[in-house]
């Protein structure tokens, strides 16, 4: 009997490749064949930090599609990056063939999102996402409540940058109403609430990486495996970890309070520094600040 065979679509974006590539691997485990889609920016990048070990390729086919941006253009600009990946179940779907959405994140979040059109037509938020007014709402009777001033959409950039991460979220799950199932990387012991909001959810988290040595686990950068030598020497719970993602950008001024608050924590910590975490130089750490925290501090 032929494998089954799993066509894998992710967002372009660090957080979501990681999980995916882990469910993929899941999949593999259960005997699917995969093939997984990154854009050619993002496929390069992967490729180029493969571990050394041999046979991943045999395991998952790497496969590369446009991201319809010039070359040269800023893929950590969000308000270019939000194409919606709905168009993948919309393919499926006219095709005849099963489709799963996967939310790579929490359920209370998907339940936010699935409540939009309530939202708009109680005059919380208007047409764009932002709200009406500034008060506190809650979901359900079971739910925390919230400041309609931290929906998640308002978090980045300017106006424009929100409008457009709004009307790509909501378009998201718009589309995953067509899939035959909706996949999420939780598990309903920490949101139990969230769940019952969306009842046909199924609960696959949580996708840990990291756990499957020497094998692909979709990383945009090289690992850097020097610093597990240093983190066995720590004691347990001891160790701040700081990462920020394949999109944040700091400028020089956030970067220096980052980088100083670390050192006034003193605590151990362990920094992922991207090469383009900041808009100036990668190397622009205050003065003085990796002699002072060598020993303590790794990034």
């Amino acid at each position: 009997m032929e494998k089954p065979h799993a066509l894998v679509v992710p967002y372009p974006a660090q957080g979501h490749v990681i999980p995916f590539m882990e469910l993929s691997h899941c999949l593999m485990d259960h005997g699917f064949k995969i093939t997984f889609v990154n854009t050619e920016f993002n496929h390069a990048r992967v490729v180029a930090a493969l571990p050394k070990m041999g046979g991943v390729q045999e395991q998952i086919r790497l496969v590369s599609i446009p991201d319809g941006m010039a070359p040269g253009e800023d893929r950590n600009d969000l308000g270019k990056q939000y194409g919606t990946m709905g168009w993948a179940v919309e393919v499926a779907v006219k095709m005849g063939i099963r489709a799963a959405a996967v939310w790579t994140v929490t359920v209370s979040l998907c339940a936010l999102l699935f409540h939009i059109p309530k939202l708009i037509e109680d005059g919380i938020i208007d047409t764009d996402g932002f709200p009406t007014t500034q008060q506190m709402i809650k979901l359900s009777p079971t739910m925390p409540e919230f400041n309609t001033t931290q929906l998640v959409w308002l978090f980045v950039g300017d106006r424009d940058a929100q409008r457009s991460l709004f009307r790509y979220l909501h378009e998201c799950t718009q589309a995953a109403k067509l899939a035959n199932w909706l996949l999420c990387n939780s598990f309903y012991e920490i949101e139990p609430s969230a769940c019952e909001l969306v009842p046909n959810i199924r609960l696959i988290g949580p996708l840990l990486a990291g756990r499957r040595l020497g094998r692909l686990e979709g990383n945009f950068w090289p690992e850097d495996p020097t610093c597990l030598s240093w983190l066995d020497e720590q004691p347990p719970r001891s160790v701040v970890y700081i990462a920020f993602g394949s999109f944040t950008i700091f400028n020089r001024r956030q970067f220096h309070e980052l980088a100083l608050g670390l050192e006034l924590s003193n605590r151990s910590f362990l920094w992922v520094v991207r090469p383009d975490l900041t808009d100036g130089p990668s190397d622009a750490y205050p003065d003085g600040f990796e002699a002072r925290v060598a020993g303590r501090g790794r990034n």
